[in-house]
């Protein structure tokens, strides 16, 4: 009895303390964005005639700009209405296919032309890397196939939330034993599979044709209408953004050069956000195209060239060795408890703020400009601005902490 008063007195101090912690994170985050959008309205309003990239908009008026100067982007853009039309067929004739044997057929046939059509009109040679991966794939699961599978699955079904719920989670479809699939005529069928032969995602061969024969249950109708409807909303904030925003314009220009430290931060983080938007429209086009036709493709939005590719390896050291510390010693006190909460967000924000470097590099200023964004950040001017991403990158792991303790409590 006492043991459960001392449980019940913790939790209230810890919803007391989660209240008002986020009295204090959520205005920070509202003034941040109020700033960074005015700030960037107003730079992009200065420099618009120097900029590359900018084609006469659609939203607000006749004479608005849109920048359109990421060539994948325009790309994708200009070819949806076409993409759409192909999608919808498709898409009808796949759900009118109920048959294993005719439905195979289909797709083998339907996938092909489909896919050679998109290439013409998109001029999109890059599928090929995609198709090297999905061969890479076929040979895997091929060899495991034929070494016996060592998948413990009532053990699995024990364990994952979607299969006790009566559904086929994902791993599940991809260890079943499929051997009679391992065809030519399947491995074709799988390498020009329409809807993620552009731009993914990626499917295994296993998983892929498992769903052929049963086809995916763990999205209903409601759900498949629900996703697209927030693809649409997620375009529509798209094309907003590049009508008032010129991230990446800037960064295309290489007028980066002329602005302040603070301006290069707030261009560098729009250009973050744009390049992040960019790949979750392009990818979820085709995997909602993907879902409509009945086979769930893996959601890899949630994470995401060479010159930074080991910098971001090494800046999720601090991250890492203070959550290992943080599993390895439960603290009890409630000071305890505050500290290793402090230390994780302490070190989320130096694995923000250090990636966010390296996504400048990446994205914005290229390896070249390395030595000119640390001599322009290393003065009177740049290191406040430093200490601002530092402190707002810190307040951003804060609030992600709160939403992970949110859906923590809700499930």
């Amino acid at each position: 009895m006492l043991n459960e008063t001392k449980m019940k007195k913790k939790k209230k101090m810890q919803a007391y303390f989660s209240k008002g912690e986020l009295m204090v994170l959520i205005p920070y985050a509202i003034a941040f964005y109020v700033f960074i959008i005015r700030r960037s309205l107003q730079i992009s309003h200065d420099h618009f005639s120097k900029l590359y990239g900018l084609r006469p908009g659609w939203l607000f008026s006749p004479q608005s700009l849109n920048d359109v100067s990421d060539a994948q982007w325009r790309n994708f853009r200009s070819n949806l209405p076409i993409l759409t039309v192909v999608f919808t067929l498709f898409a009808v004739l796949a759900n009118t296919v109920l048959h294993e044997e005719t439905a195979f057929r289909f797709y083998f046939g339907s996938s092909t032309y489909s896919s050679l059509f998109l290439i013409v009109f998109t001029k999109d040679i890059r599928s090929r890397y995609l198709v090297i991966l999905r061969m890479i794939s076929f040979g895997y699961d091929y060899h495991w196939a034929q070494q016996g599978s060592h998948f413990d699955h009532e053990k699995h079904v024990q364990r994952c939330h979607v299969c006790k719920s009566g559904k086929l989670c994902y791993q599940i479809q991809q260890e079943r034993n499929i051997s009679e699939n391992y065809t030519f005529a399947m491995y074709l069928c799988y390498l020009v599979y329409a809807p993620l032969y552009i731009s993914g995602p990626i499917i295994s061969f296993n998983a892929f044709a498992s769903q052929l024969e049963v086809p995916q249950n763990n999205y209903l109708r409601r759900d498949v209408l629900w996703y697209g409807l927030r693809w649409i909303f997620s375009l529509l904030l798209m094309e907003l953004m590049t009508h008032i925003f010129y991230y990446n314009a800037f960064a295309v220009s290489g007028m980066w050069k002329l602005l302040s430290p603070l301006d290069v931060f707030i261009v560098g983080y729009g250009v973050l956000n744009f390049m992040w938007l960019k790949f979750f429209l392009i990818w979820r086009y085709f995997r909602l195209w993907s879902l409509i036709c009945g086979i769930e493709a893996p959601e890899n939005m949630p994470r995401k060239l060479l010159s930074w590719a080991w910098l971001t390896c090494l800046f999720f050291i601090p991250e890492m060795v203070v959550k290992s510390a943080a599993d390895s010693f439960q603290a009890e006190s409630a000071f305890g408890r505050f500290l290793v909460r402090e230390l994780r967000a302490f070190a989320g924000s130096i694995t923000i703020t250090c990636l966010m470097i390296a996504n400048l590099v990446g994205y914005v200023i290229g390896p070249s400009g390395v030595n000119w964004l640390m001599s322009q950040f290393l003065t009177r001017e740049g290191l406040p601005v430093l200490g601002g991403m530092f402190l707002t990158f810190y307040v951003g792991t804060k609030l992600m902490f709160q939403i992970s303790d949110a859906k923590q409590r809700k499930q």
